[in-house]
């Protein structure tokens, strides 16, 4: 039996998060008062008595989610994991848990993604939307004749259970897309309340950004393998780990194919750490053998 952690990312936040851990863990307080210095401003008070509203803050909601996370991991006691993935932002609470980025460098970096993310945004006004049964490659298909068409970018983004499929682009693409998906038979195309395009071209700027920070910033070797969201498969050579995380804010996040390359590799539990229960229910919906708990 092999033990694989998964990591939530934007999306999974709650006002209050984290209250249990700060008010009874002397540890996890001191990783609140750390992370507040760190940040320059105090996200303990936001993540514990602020509004949805303030959460919702792509450069709070990042550092809000990643701490939360990592604190939920290291109150774990006694059992470490085989495997680690993490679902986009949920990526860098994972190179935490198996030792490839310190909690402090790991941070400087999700702020750094959160606030390039943010300015990206305002560039390219830009949005996402969630296509529900419809198969992967009709999916792909209209994207691209979206694109080739419009000149409108429009990608597949997210790729989170079968039948559950993100895309993100401009605005026009976007609602072009979805009147599309829904006339090939798609259950619903939705477009959600993001304020950009994540997983999607339009986040250049943020990468480039993002890349010199990481370049920057020291990795270490890391104790077991993680599935990274570009690549799917377990990755444990450090440089490539670098290269795969900068390739992630353009690049989709294939989660369904690293749960499935997981449960190949021998996964049978999985263990979310942190907000919400998302990631429980769409291991289930990839394989309903494997066990799934959540720490939060």
């Amino acid at each position: 039996m092999k033990n694989a952690f998964v990591f939530p990312g934007q999306g999974s936040q709650f006002s209050g998060m984290g209250k249990e851990h700060y008010e009874n863990n002397a540890f996890a307080k001191k990783l609140f008062e750390q992370a507040n210095e760190l940040l320059g401003f105090r996200i303990s008070d936001i993540m514990l008595s602020g509004t949805d509203e303030d959460l919702k803050q792509t450069k709070v909601t990042q550092p809000a989610v990643f701490l939360h996370s990592v604190i939920a991991y290291k109150s774990i006691e006694g059992v470490k994991p085989d495997m680690v993935a993490g679902h986009s932002l949920g990526e860098f609470s994972s190179l935490v848990a198996n030792g490839t980025l310190s909690f402090e460098d790991a941070l400087q970096l999700v702020s750094i993604r959160a606030n390039a993310m943010q300015k990206a945004c305002e560039i390219n006004p830009s949005t996402m939307a969630a296509v529900l049964n419809l198969a992967d490659e009709k999916v792909e298909a209209i994207c691209k004749e979206v694109q080739d068409e419009t000149g409108e970018v429009v990608v597949a983004a997210n790729y989170n259970c079968p039948g559950q499929l993100v895309i993100s682009g401009s605005i026009k693409g976007i609602e072009i897309a979805c009147e599309r998906m829904k006339a090939a038979g798609a259950k619903r195309a939705l477009v959600l309340p993001v304020g950009g395009a994540f997983h999607s071209p339009l986040m250049l700027p943020a990468k480039e950004e993002l890349a010199a920070a990481i370049e920057a910033t020291k990795f270490h070797s890391p104790t077991c393998a993680v599935y990274q969201n570009v690549v799917a498969k377990a990755v444990m050579d450090k440089e490539e780990i670098k290269n795969n995380l900068i390739a992630q804010l353009t690049g989709a996040v294939r989660w369904t194919q690293c749960i499935q390359s997981m449960i190949k590799d021998g996964a049978t539990k999985f263990t979310e750490c942190g907000p919400g229960k998302v990631l429980q229910g769409l291991v289930l919906k990839i394989d309903k053998s494997v066990e799934v708990e959540g720490v939060s």
